[in-house]
């Protein structure tokens, strides 16, 4: 992405085009119009004039707006918010509070709870907490401490460390890699305790892409791949890798190159949940989306810059936002009524209902920022050219060939409803892995779950989550019930010679 390395005074000209586009749109005066209109013909001349003489290419003055604009219409949105959003929180206060009598009254309680609908829609959502003080080891209610062990630029390694005896027989060592899809790694809070009882627990914890400057540099699906092995490293051997939508293509990517390079530090197992591994096996409307649009198509319309004065100011990135927009309208009638019962449940005083509402939107509208390398090199290589079931992708010019996998032992589980993921797509991992020995593979597809019921839910910690930890233990390298197979016996592409 040419933006990325755009010489500063490029992207001082194009962001000075986005202030004078938006002041432009809202000013009502004709003589200031026609000056901004002049000044925009002269910003967007001296920007091309100056890209000619570098490596970047000129910037038409509808590509100027369109990746600009938006994001700089929506943070004037938020900030324009602020104070209304400020006096529906004293409103809500006010007529909450049990010494106002109007608080025990239908009247109040529709008051508050109208002033808190719209805060809550009105807010930008930060960062959530993992928040998992303890969980239950042998029975015993033990403290559970966070701990960064590895970090880079765009992602932090985070270590459940629970305090166990030194004499207790170690679990296995699980890093759970997290999908950079927008949500933060807090959406996988449930995934992460339920395993911490049966597991060292280690999940990626991806970083939004507006907080990290400039110059840092890029951060693409090879650096992805990249940070996966990296991480893998650092843990050791005998650790076992859990993949959870998105992710699933590129953990199989590394572990192919790693079995490949004959890695000792590979995985003992390697699961994958609801992954399009596969998009082309009963695609569901985002994989329809992406075939029918094309990759220039995302690139002209949901690439936008990071505006001032976050620290990313400049990077070119998918907007969490418009990420958010996306998975809210595919049910949008189950959103808006889930926030109509949510103000009945506050007029009735039906706390218990109130409080899931906010646990589960405090999460589900918490967005972070891609950026437009990653976001970009992902649709391309999964969803418009479906690089890895053809053979095709490679990393850093070198091939995933998923025929190498012979060590690593491989698990895929699928949601019967899932609208996300077709049926199939993840399962297609074991068409790819054709040197995995029979006894070393397994796939589960858990009816009357979507997407989200894949790694989180009653039915996860109830039906999946024992299959999963029965996996890791039969065939961690202490415990594996056969060997892996010495040679290669095929590739994905065919025989070997």
């Amino acid at each position: 992405d040419a933006d990325s390395h755009a010489p500063p005074l490029l992207r001082a000209l194009e962001q000075a085009q986005c202030f004078v586009n938006l002041f432009a749109a809202t000013s009502h005066d004709g003589s200031v119009t026609n000056l901004l209109h002049r000044s925009k013909r002269v910003l967007l001349l001296l920007h091309n004039n100056i890209a000619r003489t570098g490596a970047t290419p000129p910037l038409s003055a509808s590509a100027s707006k369109g990746r600009g604009m938006f994001y700089q219409l929506y943070e004037l949105n938020h900030a324009a918010m602020q104070p209304f959003r400020a006096y529906a929180d004293a409103v809500k206060l006010f007529y909450s509070n049990p010494l106002n009598p109007f608080s025990h009254t239908s009247f109040g309680r529709s008051v508050a709870a109208a002033a808190e609908l719209f805060e809550r829609t009105t807010r930008r959502y930060g960062k959530p907490e993992f928040g998992l003080p303890s969980t239950v080891v042998d029975w015993k209610t033990v403290d559970v401490d966070e701990k960064v062990v590895w970090s880079r630029p765009f992602c932090n390694l985070i270590h459940f460390e629970r305090s166990l005896p030194p004499q207790r027989k170690a679990d296995p060592k699980l890093l759970i890699v997290a999908p950079m899809s927008g949500h933060y790694a807090t959406l996988l809070r449930g995934t992460v305790e339920a395993m911490l009882p049966h597991a060292e627990v280690y999940i990626t914890d991806w970083a939004d892409a507006r907080m990290v400057p400039l110059a840092e540099g890029r951060f693409d699906l090879d650096d992805y791949i990249d940070y996966v092995i990296d991480m893998l490293h650092t843990l050791g051997p005998d650790t076992h890798v859990m993949g959870v939508c998105q992710p699933s293509v590129p953990v199989l990517a590394a572990v192919s190159v790693m079995e490949g390079r004959g890695d000792r530090f590979a995985p003992a197992t390697m699961t994958l949940m609801g992954g399009p591994i596969d998009t082309r096996r009963n695609p569901t409307a985002v994989n329809l989306l992406a075939e029918e649009k094309g990759i220039d198509w995302f690139r002209d319309n949901v690439i936008m810059q990071v505006p001032w004065p976050d620290p990313g100011f400049g990077r070119s990135v998918y907007p969490g936002f418009l990420q958010l927009s996306g998975f809210m309208s595919m049910n949008l009638d189950r959103h808006i009524i889930a926030h109509k019962d949510f103000f009945l449940h506050l007029v009735k005083n039906d706390g218990d209902n109130a409080v899931k509402h906010r646990d589960f939107y405090d999460e589900y509208l918490a967005v972070m920022d891609l950026t437009a390398e990653f976001y970009l090199q992902t649709v391309e290589t999964v969803f418009v050219r479906h690089a890895l079931p053809k053979g095709e992708m490679k990393h850093r010019g070198e091939p995933v060939d998923p025929g190498a996998i012979r060590n690593v032992a491989l698990f895929t589980v699928e949601g019967e409803n899932d609208d996300i993921s077709g049926i199939g797509q993840t399962q297609a991992a074991h068409d790819l892995c054709v040197n995995i020995p029979d006894e070393m593979r397994a796939h589960y597809m858990q009816p009357k779950v979507g997407h989200y019921g894949v790694f989180n839910g009653s039915r996860f910690r109830s039906e999946i989550v024992p299959r999963i930890v029965d996996f890791m233990t039969s065939y961690g390298h202490a415990n594996r019930r056969a060997p892996a197979k010495p040679r290669l016996v095929r590739t994905a592409k065919g025989p070997a010679a």
